[in-house]
């Protein structure tokens, strides 16, 4: 993962949203889409956003794909982040 990907996933609202919401636990693209007032096509756009950035991960549940905040996407994030604080 670039830290520029993952920074630009995040410059959207309704990616924020969708990480909010997952940060809360696992969720269906249907249970996400709740919150939002786009179409569940969109959020899975979005979704795909997120994870091709590594910052969700996603796992078949017979149908279903159950999405999550990926740990180690956000280490990236946190990694780059913390180089400019000084102690």
């Amino acid at each position: 993962m670039s830290g520029a990907d993952a920074f630009m996933a995040i410059a959207d609202p309704n990616r924020r949203f969708l990480l909010e919401e997952l940060r809360r636990g696992p969720k269906t693209v249907t249970e996400l889409a709740a919150g939002l007032p786009v179409s569940r096509p969109a959020v899975s756009q979005h979704l795909r956003i997120l994870l091709d950035a590594g910052l969700v991960s996603t796992r078949a549940q017979g149908t279903r794909r159950i999405y999550a905040v990926s740990n180690a996407g956000f280490l990236g994030l946190n990694v780059w982040l913390d180089q400019f604080w000084t102690e």
